[in-house]
């Protein structure tokens, strides 16, 4: 066996070089970890921003979960810099703001998340709320208290209590209860010519203006309107009138009338600046004069900063002509009678964003106006949605027919208990009261409807009251997919033979 190779006369210079460099490193490294541990001794464990040697401002960072419509989680901080990360839980678009600061932070999608830095905050009270239109009159809105106490400052985690669920129905309960409330002012009320000059045209006067406006009880919004109602008073026009409606703006701003659904001359569609000037602010005036020459179920409303107009409460309905109703055509089983006449006719405007908010007709639940009918009655009902969603309007126990979309008749009119209403559409319905009792008539969106506070926003009802002269067998409203034959049971759900 061989000895080991000679590693040469510098081999041992080099290894204890090598030795002494890495004690050096160490003693260096516990030299500094000795100072930082001493320093943090002598500090505050509140987490972040050293303003000097002797000083710390607490950070807090607040969870916060955004749902459909309400913000949770435990605002309360101590005086120091605060951070609000949100997480939207909901099924629609929503974001933070803090109206004190000015601050509003980005629109969150669902199932994502923003984080909004506030900076350093003084105690007192903020007021946190969601900024997009609506939301905080459905229930976004909460405060964020800070406080002096900033010892022990710690990241404050969203709270998670458990719900008072007794407090909660005797709320829903009371709140249901109160239906029909009384409010003052009442929209659609139908709008009279001031004149009719000697050639037959019927000038009509609209002032823009913003009024106190008594939405639910109690509840008086800053409402901009037309001639002081919202929704604004309705034209009830002939085909082949002549009109001139001369407008007074009121407002602040600038504003524009635009006759929705309706055709007009292109001067007259009122889309400053395109189609004319904008109507000053605080008395500015314009006069619109077109003849109505086909017929229409269309809308009226401000074009010129309409996403702050409209659902505020600048809407209203123009209805020109006959109501297209199909007469004597049978649909889905169901007989139209030919000499059919409607006990009520109405609109149903619907509104869900701005200083009005979730409303149907101007007012929200339990202000909206019930529909008093009789056993056996025929209603005709025109959806017109100018809010910023899409509202299922649903009504219990009747089936109701769709027999225009638009103001257009349909070739093929459809039976529905749910009719889907767009921004911007119209849908004319019509239903049979053949059953007494008091039916719930709502939009289907249930946070349109309901929160913790209980029901309010897009909710009525038809009452129904008995009446001994109606036979619920004489053409019953009955739609079905299936063929009814004297041999044949409604309820065996298989298709009858087709006669050849």
């Amino acid at each position: 066996m061989s000895d080991p190779p000679d590693e040469g006369p510098g081999a041992g210079w080099v290894l204890a070089l090598l030795l002494g460099l890495a004690a050096i490193v160490v003693i260096g490294f516990l030299g500094v970890a000795t100072v930082a541990l001493a320093f943090n001794n002598d500090s505050s464990t509140t987490s972040s921003g050293v303003d000097g040697a002797s000083s710390t401002v607490p950070a807090t960072t607040i969870q916060l979960d955004l749902t459909e419509f309400a913000i949770d989680g435990n605002l309360v901080a101590p005086a120091g810099d605060i951070t609000l990360a949100s997480i939207n839980k909901g099924g629609i678009v929503h974001n933070v703001a803090v109206r004190e600061l000015g601050i509003i932070g980005d629109d969150v999608n669902p199932g994502r998340s923003d984080v909004l830095e506030l900076g350093r905050l003084d105690p007192g009270s903020y007021t946190v709320f969601c900024e997009i239109p609506g939301h905080e009159t459905a229930g976004m809105k909460t405060t964020l208290t800070v406080t002096g106490d900033s010892v022990g400052a710690q990241p404050v985690a969203a709270a998670d209590e458990e719900k008072d669920w007794e407090a909660l129905d005797a709320a829903m309960l009371e709140s249901m209860l109160s239906f029909p409330a009384e409010t003052e002012g009442v929209g659609n009320p139908v709008l009279e010519p001031t004149e009719v000059l000697d050639d037959g045209t019927k000038v009509f006067d609209l002032t823009a203006e913003i009024v106190k406006w008594e939405i639910e009880p109690g509840n008086f919004v800053d409402a901009w309107t037309y001639n002081g109602v919202v929704p604004g008073p309705q034209f009830l026009l002939d085909r082949g009138d002549k009109i001139r409606v001369r407008v007074l703006n009121n407002l602040p701003m600038g504003t524009d009338v635009h006759w929705h659904g309706v055709r007009t001359p292109n001067d007259m569609d009122g889309v400053a600046p395109l189609t004319q000037d904008i109507i000053e602010a605080n008395g500015g005036t314009f006069t619109y004069e077109f003849t109505v020459d086909d017929d229409a179920i269309g809308m009226y409303h401000a074009h010129s900063g309409g996403q702050i107009q409209v659902v505020n409460g600048m809407l209203g309905v123009i209805r020109i002509g006959e109501n297209p109703v199909p007469y004597g055509e049978t649909i889905s089983g169901v007989t139209i009678p030919e000499d059919l006449e409607f006990v009520v006719d109405m609109p149903m405007v619907l509104n869900d964003a701005g200083t009005i908010g979730f409303s149907l007709n101007g007012k929200s639940f339990p202000a909206t106006e019930p529909v008093v009918i009789s056993e056996g009655d025929w209603v005709s009902v025109s959806y017109f949605n100018e809010g910023f969603q899409v509202h299922p309007m649903h009504l219990h126990q009747f089936p109701q027919l769709v027999y225009a979309k638009d103001g257009i008749p349909l070739q093929q009119p459809y039976w529905a208990d749910t009719v889907n209403v767009a921004p911007g559409e119209r849908y004319t319905v019509m239903f049979r009261a053949d059953d007494a009792g008091t039916w719930a008539w709502h939009c289907h969106i249930l946070t349109h409807v309901e929160r913790e506070e209980g029901m309010f926003g897009m909710v009525t009802a038809v009452v129904v009251q008995p009446n001994p002269d109606f036979n619920p067998d004489e053409n019953p409203v009955r739609p079905s997919n299936w063929r009814i034959t004297d041999d044949h049971d409604p309820t065996n759900h298989e298709q009858s033979e087709v006669d050849s």
